[in-house]
């Protein structure tokens, strides 16, 4: 079955190819390559926070785009990321870099540049707009097919936009 994650694993290795000079992000990049991860990076891994700062279990990499200094995913609107925002969990955990599914990656993920973010919901049509318009830029191989879905979801209520905001450290 085709699904987004495996035409990413494609897109990606087809982009290796071309781009076989290219130093890729590595699973263990400092703090400091912060900025240049959320520029060059396909994938952010997130972490909703529970109420006593620890991780939830519930984890994944997702799509996402990096506008006005904040990092921005589109997802169902009955997912965890967003219940978690709906139940009062706005603080999470975001690692920036791409080292494959989670489950699989040996919890390389957590090893990945990091940041703690503040979750909202982002309900301006003229932001989700730039935002889609960003994601189709990034994503553009993909965008034929993830780009009505993304658009249609949030016209329907079927998904929402989720604004993480990095906090200070």
């Amino acid at each position: 079955m085709l699904n987004r994650r495996r035409l990413v694993v494609a897109g990606g290795s087809l982009a290796a190819v071309a781009l076989a000079g290219v130093p890729r992000l590595r699973a263990q990049s400092s703090a400091l390559d912060l900025p240049r991860a959320l520029v060059e990076s396909e994938l952010v891994y997130l972490s909703p926070l529970r109420s006593d700062g620890t991780l939830s279990r519930c984890q994944a990499e997702v799509w996402f785009a990096y506008v006005d200094d904040a990092i921005f995913v589109v997802t169902a609107s009955d997912a965890w990321r967003a219940q978690a925002v709906t139940r009062g969990l706005q603080q999470t955990h975001v690692w920036v870099g791409d080292v494959g599914q989670w489950q699989g990656s040996r919890e390389a993920y957590l090893r990945l540049p990091a940041l703690k973010a503040h979750a909202d919901f982002v309900r301006e049509t003229d932001a989700q707009t730039r935002v889609l318009t960003a994601m189709g830029g990034k994503y553009s191989a993909e965008w034929g097919v993830w780009g009505p879905r993304f658009r249609n979801g949030l016209a329907d209520g079927s998904r929402v936009m989720l604004r993480y905001r990095p906090q200070s450290a």
